[in-house]
């Protein structure tokens, strides 16, 4: 069975188990295990940025963030697909207790002229707007990926407004893949990122919340109160190292992938529309005729599973665990798909 509903079904490859195994390891809630620091300074580096912290999900990364932004109260401005707002179980609102506007985009990309409008007055009876959180790539848009010079402007509109602004960078290296932009480059826009590395770059486990010393300090407060202080952590530390190393340049493939996957379905009649490609994400919207749930029981007895992203709508992700004989048997089949 060829699982194309995320590239967060990717197994670790033997090499990739075989330094995890070789991992030093120590207690990292007591600040001791000196991979998980190599791994945390390394991204923060990487991204410009002062220091780090090692989470156990991109959600609570991202949750983190919006924790040490606000205060109860407070109003996130977000597009309405954002994955802290739709796939964090309400997160932003149970943990944070904070409120969120949505500004309408394109493809979850929006702009600075639409947060300048979303920000409240300063009076009592208003949230207080405190913190803008984009995702890059959007999944919800296809794997849309954020124009840089739009980030800047919507910087300095945060900036004359007391703002942070957040990045959710959950596939920001299938971002860059595409763009060419340095990590450092999205670093000095952003107040905190979250770097997922068990999506596109195949590690079983972490993500790393970036941003300034006394951000993060803060940082490993909240993790610790979420339940997110881990104890000997190099091992999961270990596999995203190997990431780094082995699996970022590789993403262009998944990207190339994902382009054959949309011209084969542009031909089928079963399919209304396709979201344009950018990143190893498709979505497209099935024909009115098709149901939803009937289309991917016939991909499931083809070999190939997908998952349904809306009305109408399928998503599919190619990521590394997709071999090119699996990419052969793909196109084939929903090629004779009627």
């Amino acid at each position: 069975m060829i699982d194309l509903r995320s590239d967060t079904v990717t197994r670790p490859t033997p090499a990739m188990r075989a330094a995890m195994m070789a991992a030093e390891v120590g207690d990292d809630v007591f600040g001791e295990d000196p991979t998980v620091n190599a791994l945390e300074a390394r991204m923060a580096v990487l991204f410009g940025h002062d220091a780090g912290v090692f989470c156990p999900s991109g959600t609570m990364a991202n949750q983190i963030a919006v924790n040490i932004h606000t205060r109860p109260g407070d109003e996130v401005i977000c597009d309405e697909g954002a994955h802290i707002y739709r796939y964090e179980g309400g997160g932003t609102m149970a943990t944070s207790g904070c409120s969120v506007k949505f500004v309408t985009g394109d493809r979850g990309r929006f702009t600075a002229e639409s947060v300048k409008a979303a920000i409240n007055e300063d009076h009592q009876w208003l949230a207080r707007t405190r913190m803008v959180n984009f995702e890059n790539s959007c999944n919800r848009g296809g794997g849309a990926v954020w124009d840089i010079d739009e980030v800047d402007r919507i910087k300095q509109v945060c900036q004359a407004n007391g703002l942070a602004l957040h990045m959710d960078g959950a596939r920001i290296f299938n971002a860059m893949a595409v763009t060419g932009e340095s990590p450092k480059a999205w670093g000095q826009h952003c107040d905190t990122i979250s770097i997922c590395l068990s999506k596109g770059l195949g590690t079983p486990v972490g993500s790393v919340l970036v941003g300034s010393e006394a951000l993060m300090y803060e940082a490993r407060r909240v993790r610790k109160r979420m339940g997110g202080g881990m104890r000997q952590a190099g091992m999961l530390a270990a596999a995203c190292h190997y990431a780094l190393d082995h699996h970022v340049d590789r993403l262009k493939e998944d990207h190339l992938r994902a382009k054959e996957l949309e011209k084969v379905l542009l031909q089928q009649p079963y399919v209304a529309s396709i979201m344009p490609v950018q990143t190893n994400i498709v979505i497209f919207t099935l024909a009115k005729e098709r149901p939803t749930e009937a289309f991917l029981s016939t991909l499931q007895e083809r070999g190939i599973r997908a998952v349904a992203f809306g009305p109408g709508m399928i998503r599919m992700v190619l990521h590394l665990d997709v071999s090119d004989a699996d990419m052969d048997h793909i196109l084939t089949q929903l090629a004779q798909v009627e």
